[in-house]
């Protein structure tokens, strides 16, 4: 956990800035503000419509009568898109994009299911039914 923790606080910003230096070298500094302040409202405004739609989904399946496990991946992938979405930098957005655009998502999800099975089964997640 405590890798984790340093990769998250540590590394990860100091590749963001890398990168944006790269980016500000190569097409220079306001056109690289401006890209990044761009991409913070595509990801507010992805993270709004697809939030929605997502919570429409999982309000139809609930008044049905099931559970919205799919819905609830989607919902968990949506909201840590939009947060890496709106956070500034150029690798966070296109991970960010990758967890808002429905498509992409899906690519994601069987990984989050066999990491959240694999908590269940070592029972750091308690559920109850």
């Amino acid at each position: 956990m405590m890798r984790l923790l340093l990769v998250l606080v540590v590394v990860v910003p100091a590749l963001e800035i890398f990168t944006m230096i790269q980016v500000g070298q190569v097409i220079g500094g306001w056109p690289t503000f401006f890209l990044i302040v761009a991409c913070s409202f595509l990801g507010a405004y992805l993270l709004k419509t697809q939030g929605l739609r997502v919570w429409n989904q999982i309000r139809r399946e609930f008044s049905k009568g099931m559970i919205p496990g799919e819905a609830l991946l989607d919902g968990a992938c949506v909201l840590v898109g939009g947060t890496l979405l709106l956070t500034p930098g150029f690798l966070t957005d296109v991970f960010g994009l990758f967890l808002l655009v429905p498509g992409l998502r899906n690519l994601f999800k069987p990984l989050l299911k066999v990491w959240l099975l694999r908590l269940l089964s070592k029972g750091r997640i308690t559920y109850f039914r």
